[in-house]
């Protein structure tokens, strides 16, 4: 039987989620999957991006320092990513335009990321 997520549980998942996205330092990115190992989730990525998905307004949760396990965003392309970023930038964060890709797009998937540590808290700066 699968649980209601208004379960006393699953708020207690989505407040660790939570948390541990708090945790990230300001101007650094981690991934679902590390997220959800820190929140004791195991593999559990979707439930991660679940959560953030369905913040509660008014909550102050910083869901823009998540990225995929690509190191990629995974907001609408349309306005997120460019907020994504503005957001990180307000952070202190740095970033350079790699090549375009053949398709074309760009965005947070197409950047390197120039002094923002990779996914987790290793400091290696992502593409080095």
């Amino acid at each position: 039987m699968e649980e209601s997520p208004f379960s006393s549980s699953a708020e207690l998942r989505r407040e660790r989620i939570f948390a541990t996205v708090d945790s990230i330092p300001r101007g650094r990115v981690s991934t679902y999957g590390r997220i959800a190992a820190e929140a004791g989730l195991g593999r559990g990525a979707r439930q991660v991006g679940a959560a953030l998905r369905h913040l509660p307004k008014g909550r102050a949760v910083p869901w823009y320092r998540v990225l995929n396990a690509a190191g990629k965003s995974s907001v609408d392309a349309a306005t997120g990513i460019a907020r994504q970023r503005a957001l990180l930038e307000a952070e202190g964060a740095v970033f350079a335009w790699l090549p375009e890709k053949p398709s074309g797009r760009r965005g947070l998937a197409a950047l390197a990321r120039v002094g923002v540590a990779t996914p987790g808290r290793s400091g290696r700066a992502l593409g080095t």
